[in-house]
């Protein structure tokens, strides 16, 4: 296949897409947010999704053999993560699992704690089941984020934090977190009785030499109090097939969390995420490798010419495909910045404070697009937001 088929920007005009919805009423938009890409799918799933529409009948659906194989294969080979079959919970989402999680191993009012500035569907999901967020400001310290273990520990015990929702790789900073944070980490928990939720959905997208580190992989205790949450859909651009996984060891929090997923009716996964997940895995090495080089070379160009031509601070991801920016220099308004960004550069981008207060001057920008598409974006950020003096 090679590079070329990331070339072309497909047209997802008329098709209900999210990403594009704005554009259809202003075609002069151009989106950069949703963490979507802009590229065409690995051909084996849609070949997949093609031969099941040929069946005919599309009823209810099991997982198969193959498909936890599939899982199992790619955890291990990817990330040296071994595990049993048993141990894999299919959800349609890892949002959806989160809250499970959240619903399963605390009571309203728990605390439970998120590291912001983070992707906003963690506080939500705390706000909306009436848990009490606790969250823990990441700091930024040459142009990375860093943890705050001292505060970490502080809030875990003055807030009686029942659960830790943690984001590796993570987003919107595209910190690929280090085996010693994570064994940092891990002895914390274990320490104060704290249960992680460890979302590991970019995984798969560590980019320049950074490896991605499952939690679970540690230390083999740390197994006793943490769920991983994983899916082919960030990686292999197959998120409208809504399919997931959790990787639950210890039998007792996968028994909890699979009663409340019942309780909950969560238990039934679309047909066409189980194809599509098995088939990225069986066939899709070579497509995401092609992939890793187009997005760094996408990275390293925003990253160049932001710094180069403007005042925007640019934090460059470890990992992911997305760019988290700082406007403060600019000293404008949280309206002032997006209404210049979204009516007169004419892009769309994540505001910064939809991941928590420390996002204040701050958006998030997806280049997981053509390159033509992402040097549009790039001139037009360029030209609104040009370099002082």
């Amino acid at each position: 296949m090679g590079k070329e088929q990331f070339l072309t920007v497909p047209n997802r005009l008329g098709h209900h897409t999210s990403k594009w919805k704005e554009s259809e009423q202003d075609p002069e938009l151009l989106p950069a947010w949703i963490a979507d890409m802009d590229f065409e799918s690995l051909p084996a799933v849609g070949q997949a999704i093609r031969d099941y529409a040929d069946q005919l009948v599309y009823g209810y659906t099991y997982p198969s053999e193959e498909l936890y194989r599939a899982v199992q294969e790619w955890e291990k080979t990817e990330h040296g993560y071994v595990f049993e079959k048993e141990a894999i919970v299919f959800m349609e989402g890892v949002v959806p699992s989160i809250s499970t999680a959240i619903q399963a191993f605390t009571k309203e009012g728990d605390s439970v704690l998120i590291n912001t500035p983070v992707y906003s569907p963690f506080a939500r999901s705390v706000r909306l089941n009436q848990r009490k967020l606790v969250t823990n400001s990441l700091v930024e310290e040459g142009g990375l984020f860093q943890i705050d273990f001292e505060q970490l520990e502080k809030d875990f015990v003055e807030h009686q934090v029942k659960l830790y929702i943690l984001c590796n790789p993570h987003n919107p900073g595209g910190r690929v977190w280090e085996r010693e944070v994570l064994e940092k980490i891990g002895r914390l928990c274990k320490k104060y009785g704290v249960l992680l939720v460890s979302d590991e959905i970019h995984q798969d997208l560590a980019l320049f030499g950074n490896r991605h580190v499952c939690f679970n992989t540690v230390d083999p205790s740390f197994k006793d109090f943490t769920l991983v949450l994983s899916s082919a859909t960030k990686t292999f651009n197959i998120a409208g097939t809504k399919n997931s996984y959790a990787i639950i060891e210890n039998d007792a929090l996968r028994k909890s969390f699979q009663a409340q997923q019942l309780r909950n009716n969560q238990h039934e996964i679309s047909a066409l995420g189980f194809i599509a997940t098995e088939v990225a895995y069986q066939n899709g090495k070579a497509w995401l490798e092609d992939l890793k080089e187009v997005l760094e070379e996408n990275i390293d160009y925003t990253v160049e010419v932001l710094r180069e031509q403007t005042d925007i601070g640019v934090m460059k991801p470890q990992g992911t495909y997305l760019l988290w920016l700082d406007f403060s220099a600019y000293g404008l308004s949280e309206e002032e910045l997006h209404a210049r960004l979204h009516d007169q550069a004419k892009v769309i981008l994540n505001k910064g404070t939809d991941f928590g207060v420390e996002g204040k001057q701050h958006a998030r920008l997806n280049v997981a697009a053509p390159k033509t598409l992402v040097q549009e974006i790039v001139d037009r950020i360029v030209t609104n937001f040009p370099k002082k003096g």
